[in-house]
């Protein structure tokens, strides 16, 4: 079964803009491989952490919005456990109205970017 999800990873802060981009590429490539269909991505940057993880006070914030089956959400949160440079991550299932709100946050964000 095809569900729509959202995935927020943080990567460590030491990694480099190249780096970053990488580990990037390298999760939007793995759920276009395993069937999925990338929605929407968003870089949300180098922020602060409200804690510290693994000594670390801040991390580069990454959204990736999907569809993919049902299944496929074990085996991309077993690549992010595997992955050194990701000290954090949550995916979701989104429902209706989580779709309809990212659609609408989209589309206001789109607008305020075309002024």
């Amino acid at each position: 079964m095809i569900k729509q999800y959202e995935t927020v990873f943080i990567a460590t802060p030491v990694l480099s803009e190249a780096q970053m981009k990488e580990a990037v590429a390298k999760y939007v490539n793995f759920i276009k491989e395993n069937g999925g269909e990338v929605v929407y991505e968003e870089d949300w940057g180098l922020r602060q952490l409200a804690y510290p993880i693994q000594k670390k006070t801040s991390g580069f914030y990454y959204l990736i919005e999907f569809r993919a089956d049902t299944q496929f959400v074990d085996v991309l949160e077993t690549q992010y456990r595997r992955d050194e440079r990701i000290i954090r991550f949550l995916t979701f299932a989104m429902d209706k109205h989580a779709v309809a709100y990212a659609e609408k946050r989209r589309a206001n964000k789109q607008a305020k970017k075309e002024e």
